[in-house]
């Protein structure tokens, strides 16, 4: 039950691995238009599952609530990720992006039946140093005060994606197709910031229309749907310090593709995800049901 809705929402995780190599094959569309494309394409896949699964029709309007944490969280991620890496050197924003799966392990400590216990926060850290070890290649970072716009804005970003990741928790009883108008909605304001902000660029030949796609199907599409349900039902704990994998996920597959070599530093920075997700599971691992998880 906790450990299926567990594994559907690291499957999330596993789609967002291609986000790299997707986002690299569609050329040089500008982000908020390819942010505006891919979540039309992630709504569209959202009414389909919505007339596949008719048994999770909502019985009672959702909350205002839902709708403010779902909309801000989708939209306000991606809108704070895109301006920290047009303020800020890639690898610094990158990084502190990446204490998004950190707040979750930390945060959940704060919601109800929830309990942290010493290996969530380790395994969340070691997950983090094998982020560091990707995001910099082994080299160090050079914190400079003239980015400190695009540091704050990923920190922002971090804290938005951690947010909207616990705060859905409380709203379990609220179907996972709403995240079909939180896509809409996403897509909409992405589409008004490209055209206050960028020029348009279409994909210039069926390879990038393919990336487009691909992108709007998985890592902004139904990884969406799936990150929800988990968050929702599985255990939060888990899913945040196993989420470090997405980086690392992703430079194997950009390896695999011939788009990345392969190093020392990614056998090192498996080996701590590795082991940080297997040390955050432990009790998954163990047999024993983890505290305060809710039912699937």
């Amino acid at each position: 039950m906790t450990a299926r809705a567990t594994a559907i929402g690291f499957s999330a995780v596993i789609m967002w691995a291609l986000l790299a190599l997707f986002t690299d094959a569609s050329g040089h569309i500008p982000p908020f238009q390819l942010s505006a494309m891919s979540f039309t394409l992630g709504t569209a896949l959202g009414f389909a599952l919505r007339a596949v699964m008719k048994s999770e029709a909502p019985t009672a309007r959702p909350p205002l609530a839902a709708w403010a944490v779902g909309i801000a969280g989708l939209f306000g991620y991606h809108f704070f990720y895109f301006t920290a890496l047009r303020n800020a050197p890639a690898a610094e924003a990158s990084l502190i992006a990446y204490l998004w799966p950190l707040f979750i392990v930390v945060g959940s400590a704060l919601m109800p039946g929830e309990k942290l216990r010493w290996h969530h926060v380790g395994g969340a850290l070691l997950g983090l140093g094998g982020t560091a070890l990707i995001v910099t290649n082994g080299g160090g970072v050079a914190f400079d005060a003239r980015f400190a716009t695009g540091y704050a804005a990923a920190f922002t970003c971090a804290f938005v994606w951690s947010g909207y990741s616990l705060l859905s928790r409380r709203f379990v009883e609220v179907p996972t197709t709403i995240v079909t108008w939180f896509c809409a909605a996403a897509a909409v304001l992405s589409a008004l910031c490209h055209l206050a902000l960028e020029e348009t660029v279409w994909p210039a030949d069926p390879m990038q229309w393919l990336a487009v796609a691909g992108l709007g199907l998985m890592p902004v599409g139904a990884a969406f749907y799936a990150w929800d349900f988990g968050v929702k039902r599985g255990n939060i704990q888990v899913l945040g310090a196993a989420s470090y994998a997405a980086p690392l996920l992703s430079t194997l597959v950009l390896i695999a593709a011939g788009r990345a070599p392969a190093t020392a530093t990614i056998l090192a920075a498996c080996v701590l995800i590795t082991v940080g997700a297997a040390l955050a599971a432990k009790d998954m691992i163990g047999h024993r049901r983890p505290a305060g998880a809710a039912e699937a």
